[in-house]
């Protein structure tokens, strides 16, 4: 085997060990963190205290509604027991009139209602956004390495947005259904306390007990959709991303059979969930009728005995007759809300998921004087990548470190800019631990270029003032020309103004690497750290950034990471890395 198969191949046993204990550790994660509906419910209903007083304005407006609506139907009974058996035609234009005031007040307590709970809604959704990507930039890069794109994409979408329903159409529902069941049930049992038993027990076990029923039949069929969901998102990334690898080799018929399996089965998840929402709106329509039929019955017999009068049976029965509403849609969550819960279960795992670097605030800032690795061992797992390593980064000087692939050099890099912590010894920055340095301190001190350029959809201008916000287009132009990438800017058709399509797709890896270090350039740091800065460049544009370097050495100290000999020429010292021991 060639020496460069053994580097691609050791590289890749390195990065396959880091990426499976990335998932090993995300998947004990998630396991671990397998909550109940309640908790999932308390977790997030805790999300809505900012906007507790519109809830609240929303349960109250919805609860009036509600019976506004029954109160339109128990009126027209009253009608009935009023006009038709007593015969009080003043008592009837009283009540007609009632009705009417009654529905425009209903019609305006459900907009407003609806208002609340929309609003409440679309808040929170960008609340809960915020939380997550705040979450997932703690938990970057250590707990995201290896993390499967397409699910986190279907989180930070699909999943957050399915969170809408809880908020818009549970919480406040449930609240609704509580407050109205208390009153029906103290009207009813006005006539008679067992009359409002029934309506107790019936609210109860349509509200209650058919969707905890239900839920509990459904199983994990909410989480295993929500997370084929994800698998399908991340497969359909990764097809668009190695579309032409797949044209180029004749597999799009294979990739496409794949993709509809992945389909078909989602599909399959899909329909059993909507044949349980089917079995729990069968169940709850009998049972409705059944307690209606009930209230009926022991309503005449109560007449019969002389306990109530006429009224006592008419009213009553009417009343729960039309007050089911409520509680239906209780009901009806039953088998949504696994869909829901599973949503919510996922999101919670990113926002209660500790990161493994804790970010540091609250200290000195301090000035970059130096760095070092003092007697450093790090380990991806099993894996031991750095054992017993130190090196001395004098200021203003130029260190150069070589290696073969995986012989631990990026991940010293990675140490450096603190991405993961050590397990023994001590990395330093100005002869303190990097550990109790403010995380934002540690940004403006280092400058960090990898051998791969993320560039987001968007100009090259606008990709370029990442490093440095306010830039002007001279500062701009005059770093692009210490990366020798200003002369290809300019016959660009819209120059620097020209978008570089997404993952910068558009441009070549030699180009987004003089990017990256344009970047670096134009963020001013006073250390640099390059990891193979020019693996991508050919020998010319390669002389003109190491002079850039060479140039730039007065006020800057740079660690270089390189397998090139020609590259460490400009190094003052260079340290060697062989099976993660450094010479």
């Amino acid at each position: 085997m060639s020496d460069t198969n053994k580097k691609s191949v050791q590289k890749s046993t390195v990065q396959k060990k880091m990426v499976n204990e990335s998932i090993a550790s995300y998947e004990a994660v998630t396991m671990k963190k397998r909550r109940s509906a309640i908790s999932i419910m308390g977790s997030l209903i805790g999300l809505v205290k900012p906007l507790l007083h519109i809830m609240l304005a929303a349960i109250i407006l919805g609860t009036a509604g509600y019976l506004c609506a029954i109160f339109l139907t128990i009126l027209a009974g009253q009608v009935i027991v009023h006009g038709v058996i007593a015969g009080g035609a003043g008592s009837i234009k009283t009540i007609i009139t009632v009705m009417i005031i009654i529905a425009v007040l209903r019609g305006i307590l459900h907009y407003a209602e609806q208002y609340c709970n929309h609003f409440i809604a679309f808040k929170l959704l960008a609340i809960i956004r915020h939380k997550v990507f705040a979450a997932l930039r703690k938990l970057c890069p250590a707990k995201l390495e290896g993390r499967d794109k397409g699910d986190l994409i279907s989180v930070i979408t699909s999943d957050i947005e399915l969170l809408e329903v809880f908020y818009a159409h549970t919480i406040s529902p449930s609240a609704i259904a509580f407050l109205f069941t208390i009153v029906m049930c103290l009207f009813i049992g006005y006539f008679h306390w067992l009359l409002g038993l029934i309506a107790l027990a019936a609210y109860l076990i349509v509200g209650i007990v058919i969707p905890l029923g239900i839920s509990k039949l459904s199983g994990g069929d909410g989480m295993k959709f929500r997370r084929g969901s994800g698998e399908l998102s991340g497969f359909v990334l990764d097809s668009l991303r190695g579309l032409s690898e797949t044209l180029q080799y004749g597999q799009g018929r294979k990739r496409l059979v794949q993709m509809n399996e992945k389909t078909d089965a989602l599909a399959k998840d899909e329909e059993r969930m909507k044949r349980t929402a089917g079995r729990n709106s069968a169940v709850t329509n009998t049972v409705v009728l059944v307690f209606d039929l009930v209230m009926l019955f022991v309503s005449a017999l109560l007449y019969q005995s002389g306990a109530v009068g006429f009224d006592g049976v008419l009213i009553p029965t009417i009343a729960l007759f039309s007050s089911f509403g409520p509680a239906i849609a209780l009901a009806a969550l039953g088998s949504t809300l696994q869909n829901t819960f599973a949503a919510g279960n996922r999101v919670l795992d990113i926002l209660e998921e500790m990161p493994v670097v804790e970010e540091v605030t609250g200290r000195p800032e301090i000035a970059f004087t130096g760095a070092a690795a003092e007697h450093v061992t790090f380990a991806y797992g099993e894996e031991t990548i750095l054992s017993n390593v130190s090196v001395e980064i004098p200021k203003h000087s130029v260190v150069g470190i070589v290696g073969r692939s995986g012989s631990g050099k990026s991940t010293l890099l990675k140490l450096l800019m603190r991405f993961w912590n050590v397990q023994q010894g001590k990395v330093k920055i100005s002869d303190m631990p990097i550990n109790q340095i403010n995380t934002a301190n540690l940004r403006e001190m280092e400058g960090f270029v990898t051998q791969e350029t993320h560039l987001f959809h968007d100009s090259i201008k606008n990709n370029l003032r990442i490093a440095k916000l306010e830039a002007t287009d001279e500062e701009i132009e005059a770093a692009c020309k210490k990366a020798s990438v200003h002369d290809f800017i300019m016959t660009l058709p819209r120059g620097y103004d020209t978008p570089v399509g997404e993952l910068g797709n558009t441009l070549s890896g030699g180009e987004r690497q003089r990017l990256g270090l344009t970047r670096a350039f134009l963020h001013n740091a006073p250390l640099l750290l390059l990891d193979e800065p020019t693996s991508n460049l050919d020998s010319l544009n390669e002389a003109v950034i190491l002079k850039s370097l060479h140039e730039e050495r007065e006020g800057k100290t740079v660690v270089l990471v390189s397998h090139r000999q020609s590259t460490m020429r400009i190094a003052d010292t260079v340290y060697s890395v062989e099976h993660g021991r450094m010479s």
